[in-house]
C-alpha cells in the first residue's frame, strides 16, 4: 500500500476497493463533478480460442491492484490528483446471456459519464464493448473522432462464427460510426502470425494508419506516437484509446494473450502519457485473464497504465489551469 493511503479504501463491492482508492460516484447525477469517471465492464462474449477466457473478473482484479499505488510519478513530479477529481462509477450490468442487451448498457453507462462531462476510463472485460463507448461518444457531440488502438491484432473482423460482437472485431464496428474518421484511426503495435491478410487489407482499404512492430522498432517509439498523433488528431475534435494487454511483449504480460515480441511496459506508458497530455476522450484496457496469471502482474500493468495517461491528462489541465472544460464544450481537453 501506498505512503500515506489509508488503511480503508472506498469499496464498489464486496472487498473491491475502487480505483486508486478514489471516491465513489453514487449516482449519474454526481458525475459533474468529475473530470474522469472509472467503469467496470466485467464481460465476456464469444471464446476464441481455447483457454483464453475469464477476463470478465479483471476489473475485479485492475481494482484490487490499484491499491497498491497512488497518483505521483517521480518522473514527471506530478500527482494526477491535484489537477484531477476522479471517481469510481462502478460496474455496467452486464447480461451474460444476451450480448445485444450487455451492449446497450453499456452505450448507457458511457452516455451517462460523457453527458455529466467526464472521461470514461474502462476496465475490461473482452475487446467487443470498446465500439459502444465510441459510438456513446459520437451521440453526445456532432464532432469527428479519431481513434488509437494498441494492440498485436488489427481486430476488424466483421463476425466470428455467429457472434456479431466479437472480441476479434471492435476495429470494424467502429469504423461503421458516422462521427468516427477511418483515415484517423491509428493501429499500433500490430505483429505476428494471428493476423489475417483480409484484415490487413480492409485496414488499408478504409484508409487507416498501421504500425507494426518492425517500424517501432526502426523509428523509435517516440517518432511513432509523434506520426501516430499527426494521423488520429488531423480533422478529429475528440481521439478515443483502445488498448487490448496483447499489445504487450508476452514476457511481460502473464495474463495476457501469447504473442511475442511486443511492446515493453516504457513504450506503452510513455505512448499514454503523450496521448493524455495531447487529450483524450477516453480509454480502455482490455482482455487481461486473471486466472492464469497468479500473481496480477498484468492487472499491475494495467494500472500502471492508467496512471501514466492520467498524469499526462492532469498535465495538459495543469498546463491549461485556468478553464478545465466539459468535454462536450472542448473535446480535446
Amino acid at each position: 500500500m501506498v505512503a500515506g493511503r489509508k488503511s480503508s479504501l472506498p469499496r464498489i463491492y464486496g472487498d473491491t476497493p475502487s480505483f486508486l482508492g478514489c471516491p465513489i460516484i453514487k449516482s449519474k447525477k454526481d458525475i459533474k463533478k468529475f473530470d474522469v469517471a472509472v467503469v467496470g465492464v466485467p464481460w465476456e462474449g464469444t471464446v476464441t480460442w481455447g483457454s483464453y477466457t475469464g477476463c470478465e473478473l479483471a476489473p475485479k482484479t485492475i481494482r484490487h491492484a490499484s491499491a497498491r499505488y497512488g497518483g505521483f510519478l517521480p518522473e514527471y513530479e506530478t500527482n494526477l490528483f491535484d489537477y484531477l477529481n476522479m471517481g469510481d462509477f462502478g460496474d455496467v450490468s452486464i447480461v451474460p446471456s444476451s450480448p445485444e442487451k450487455t451492449m446497450r448498457r453499456v452505450n448507457r453507462k458511457a452516455r451517462e459519464v460523457y453527458e455529466g462531462g467526464a472521461v470514461p476510463l474502462s476496465l475490461g472485460g473482452d475487446h467487443s464493448f470498446t465500439p459502444e463507448i465510441v459510438k456513446a461518444l459520437g451521440e453526445c457531440t456532432d464532432r469527428k473522432i479519431g481513434i488509437v488502438h494498441f494492440d498485436a491484432h488489427l481486430d476488424n473482423s466483421p463476425k466470428f462464427g455467429g457472434d456479431k460482437y466479437p472480441r476479434c472485431g471492435p476495429l470494424y464496428r467502429i469504423a461503421q460510426i458516422p462521427n468516427v474518421k477511418p483515415t484517423s484511426i491509428v493501429h499500433l503495435g500490430i505483429r505476428g502470425p494471428r493476423n489475417a491478410p483480409s484484415q490487413f487489407e480492409y485496414a488499408k482499404s478504409i484508409g487507416a494508419k498501421i504500425f507494426t512492430i518492425k517500424e517501432i522498432r526502426e523509428s523509435g517509439i517516440e517518432e511513432v506516437v509523434n506520426q501516430a498523433i499527426d494521423v488520429a488528431y488531423s480533422g478529429t475534435d475528440a481521439v478515443y484509446v483502445t488498448i487490448c494487454s496483447d499489445t504487450i511483449e508476452v514476457g511481460f504480460n502473464p495474463g495476457g494473450a501469447i504473442d511475442f515480441d511486443g511492446l515493453t511496459p516504457h513504450e506503452l506508458f510513455y505512448a499514454v502519457h503523450r496521448l493524455g497530455k495531447e487529450g483524450i476522450a477516453g480509454l480502455d484496457f482490455v482482455e487481461i485473464y486473471p486466472l492464469q496469471d497468479a500473481n496480477g502482474v498484468s492487472s499491475h500493468l494495467a494500472s500502471w497504465t492508467f496512471i501514466h495517461a492520467l498524469v499526462g491528462m492532469a498535465l495538459r489541465k495543469k498546463m491549461n489551469a485556468a478553464r478545465w472544460p466539459s468535454i462536450l464544450q472542448e473535446i480535446k481537453i
